[in-house]
């Protein structure tokens, strides 16, 4: 299995396609593995590059609290281990803050970056989620979790879809059985790192063209969040899907991984 050492920690990563790199870098409480129907449309162009964050999966799970900033620079350093000096960028929900860190802590190793469901502070209520997300995992069967998280994350559209609740409930029962749970350390760890996550004033800092990109109807990071950090950065452009939730991605699967391979094949 590929591990890397990386700013003190062993990072589980996995490698598919050729070309250029294209680092993807997963949200809170999921392993990079996460990427698969994305990574294997992409790999057809790009060296696609998935990590399980620090907190995840395989990688390791050290006690927290963690930031961004560090997770950034776990980024950096498996850019370093893999001898990648720089890369295509893609961050969904707190891959988003890790990519601005990134991208402002070492610029040289970005030349361009997907926001997915970005944000560049949190307010009392995104707190008030991300706490809340903890005393659910410590009360919450794993199946029970896992509806939690759908019900954050997926907009009405899907819940009313017969296939794709179905596919929900079947996501429900892969965890109930998951061989490699997060523990509820590492996602206090995560959270804190996104509670924490405020850099609205160092966005304009960042010269490296930007895609904002999410769902209009996002209860999770509502769409003020996506605004601000698309207003803030001198080179971005927004686009919000309708009907469309925090998991926008893959309510608009057929869009959105042709619409962003190409913005990145014209800006990286």
């Amino acid at each position: 299995m590929p591990y890397a050492e990386s700013n003190g920690i062993q990072l589980y990563y996995e490698q598919r396609g050729s070309g250029e790199p294209l680092i993807l870098i997963m949200g809170i409480t999921a392993p990079g593995e996460v990427w698969e129907d994305h990574a294997s449309f992409w790999a057809q162009d790009f060296r696609c590059i998935q990590v399980d964050n620090r907190g995840v999966g395989r990688s390791d799970k050290p006690e927290g609290p963690y930031t961004i900033s560090q997770m950034a620079d776990d980024y950096a350093g498996l850019m370093d281990a893999l001898k990648i000096p720089k890369a295509r960028v893609v961050g969904v929900s707190m891959g988003s803050p890790i990519a601005q860190q990134l991208a402002l802590r070492h610029p040289k190793k970005v030349s361009c970056i997907v926001q997915m469901c970005p944000w560049a502070r949190c307010d009392r209520k995104a707190e008030a989620i991300f706490r809340h997300m903890v005393k659910a995992k410590a009360h919450l069967r794993p199946e029970d979790f896992q509806q939690f998280i759908q019900l954050l994350i997926f907009d009405k559209t899907t819940w009313d879809d017969d296939e794709e609740y179905q596919g929900l409930l079947e996501g429900q029962k892969e965890a109930a059985i998951n061989p490699r749970p997060q523990p509820l350390h590492g996602l206090e760890g995560q959270a804190e790192a996104c509670i924490t996550h405020n850099v609205l004033n160092e966005l304009s800092g960042i010269h490296q063209p930007s895609l904002i990109i999410g769902g209009e109807e996002d209860t999770f990071t509502p769409t003020w969040m996506a605004h601000e950090v698309a207003e803030a950065l001198p080179n971005s452009e927004l686009h919000l899907y309708p009907d469309s939730g925090h998991a926008f991605h893959w309510e608009n699967l057929e869009d959105f991984n042709p619409r962003v391979r190409d913005w990145l094949k014209v800006h990286g």
